[in-house]
């Protein structure tokens, strides 16, 4: 099985009620994955294909998948979240999905299902895709 990252998606854009909250949350669990939020204001925050903002309507309810390096990181991720006003929906363990999978869920102050995720071992071509636009 092979997984390929950064060619799927833009971004995922959630819409909710209170940025503030959404920022603390999202925050906590990106710094534990090594992600930094690259853009704030009032209005939004934007960290690598996450774009969340205020406005209307609200996002329904979604599921978005943060990829791990490792057991620990989503350990460390899941209680991040917690302390930073998630809701448990799953404590990190292995999951009877494709074996080596080990996952954490929570919920984010919309409601959104927000997960941490090890698929075992593996080795990586490259780290990430750099897109760096023409100016």
């Amino acid at each position: 099985m092979q997984f390929s990252r950064g060619r799927l998606f833009d971004h995922v854009h959630l819409v909710v009620a209170d940025l503030a909250a959404s920022r603390r949350f999202y925050e906590a669990i990106l710094a534990v994955i090594g992600v930094p939020i690259q853009t704030a204001n009032d209005r939004h925050f934007q960290a690598d294909e996450l774009f969340v903002s205020t406005g209307s309507p609200l996002t329904g309810r979604v599921h978005i998948a943060f990829q791990a390096q490792d057991r620990a990181m989503v350990d460390a991720a899941y209680r991040a979240g917690l302390a930073a006003g998630g809701r448990d929906n799953g404590a990190p363990g292995e999951r009877a999905y494709p074996p080596g999978y080990y996952g954490a869920y929570l919920l984010d102050p919309d409601g959104n299902n927000v997960e941490a995720v090890f698929h075992g071992e593996a080795t990586r071509n490259v780290e990430a895709v750099i897109v760096t636009p023409k100016m």
